[in-house]
């Protein structure tokens, strides 16, 4: 099945809560040198004219995209939610003051934790931010790297960051840390994950997902090498599936004669990772070159596509059917312009009323996101969400908690912050 490509008017085809106070630290730019400036620098990150990199700077392209309810419809708050509706949101800011956060993690207890590029871990709670001192020693914090991916499971907050020691080649890792009960630390327990490619610091990934079993998922860049994406001995340009400990989670699903804490390859630069409910299917996002922006199914063992050579040739197609005939096209493209698709969840909830079990999307170019509706893996339906379109700028990570309210993070570069999206009602 050819991919759903989004049209100039973004319709498909078809049958169709308490504000923070803000942190005013100054943002640790990391340390460490460039591993490998040889690496191809690409375009400018978001640039209009250079496709849907990730963005590194405030000086980046912040993009220019500016009935009665039925008889059993569910009811939320004293409030009836047409089912066939989407809903109406409320959007409240959070935390402000920041420095592009790139994952935030909301907890059962109501502590949200952030990530900041530049270095820093922030708890949220009661109303408070702090800081988390964290052992990120040798922070490589340059072009799209940095402190990136975050995930939590108990007291154990796993962190994807780009690290280059001043004696020798640097690496994106994976790494686990005990987090303590007032949030002032976080002890570096283990390295769950090293040796993912680290050059420029362009493309570096790297989105983190816990499943259900207690494995995790690792989505990576290609680090903008032309080899790496169909290298079955690199870990980049691909998504990974390990234990805790840093074991492959099921060596019999990895490609043939791959590494075997590798899931699937050919890629370019895992941005989003998200699991459908009731079907257990994990759903990537990733940017596309000058065109193609993707959302793909992963299917263990299979080859998206991506082979930018020679010279990381970056108008080869995102996803390369006559070199890969059998590589697996996605069900949602771009097409061209790119949106720079970032992070995305699953809404789950009658609140989200006509949304409940679509896919949403965030962008960084776009400066706004895009609601996905599936039928299974099919998308039958594509909208933007009117309260995001432009407000707040880039978009960059999209996570549910435990209460349907979804939280975003923005990538502005400045004065960036966190917020809280709940239907209203």
């Amino acid at each position: 099945m050819r991919p759903v490509r989004a049209t100039a008017v973004l319709v498909l085809l078809g049958a169709l809560g308490v504000t923070g106070c803000s942190s005013t630290a100054t943002p640790d730019p990391g340390t460490g040198t460039t591993p490998d400036p040889s690496a191809s620098p690409g375009p400018a990150e978001d640039a209009t004219a250079g496709g849907g990199s990730d963005a590194a700077t405030d000086t980046d392209d912040a993009g220019t995209a500016g009935g009665g309810a039925t008889e059993d419809a569910p009811t939320t708050g004293g409030t009836t939610v047409d089912p066939a509706v989407p809903p109406e949101l409320d959007v409240e800011v959070v935390l402000d003051g920041l420095a592009i956060p790139w994952d935030v993690a909301p907890r059962p207890d109501g502590t949200v934790l952030v990530t900041e590029r530049g270095g820093r871990l922030l708890a949220h709670r009661d109303g408070r931010t702090q800081e988390v001192a964290t052992d990120l020693d040798h922070l490589f914090a340059s072009g799209e790297a940095g402190l990136m991916g975050l995930a939590v499971e108990e007291d154990t907050v796993y962190l994807c960051h780009a690290w280059a020691p001043p004696d020798g080649p640097g690496d994106v890792r994976v790494t686990a840390h005990t987090l303590t009960e007032d949030l002032t630390s976080a002890t570096l327990q283990d390295v769950v994950v090293d040796g993912i490619p680290l050059t420029s610091g362009r493309h570096s990934g790297c989105r983190l997902l816990l499943q259900d079993d207690g494995t995790l998922l690792v989505g990576t860049g290609d680090a903008a090498d032309e080899a790496n994406p169909q290298d079955l001995d690199s870990l980049g340009g691909k998504v990974l599936h390990v234990r805790t400990d840093g074991g492959a989670a099921d060596p019999a699903s990895a490609p043939p004669g791959a590494d075997p804490r590798i899931l699937t390859y050919g890629h370019r630069n895992v941005q989003g990772l998200a699991g459908q409910p009731g079907t257990g299917e994990i759903f990537s996002v990733e940017h596309g070159p000058a065109v193609d922006d993707e959302v793909n199914v992963l299917e263990p063992g299979a080859n998206y596509g991506w082979a930018p050579g020679p010279g990381y040739d970056e108008g080869v197609p995102m996803t390369d059917l006559e070199r890969f005939p059998d590589a697996v096209e996605a069900v949602w493209s771009s097409g061209d312009p790119t949106h720079a698709t970032s992070g995305a969840a699953f809404l789950e909830g009658e609140a989200w009323g006509a949304w409940e079990g679509a896919l949403a999307v965030a962008e960084l170019k776009g400066s706004g996101m895009t609601v996905l509706t599936l039928d299974g893996r099919e998308v039958v339906d594509e909208a933007r969400v009117p309260e995001l379109e432009g407000t707040y700028g880039r978009l960059r990570s999209v996570v549910l908690d435990d209460d349907g309210a979804l939280w975003v993070t923005t990538s502005n570069g400045s004065d960036d912050v966190v917020l809280r999206v709940t239907p209203r009602g």
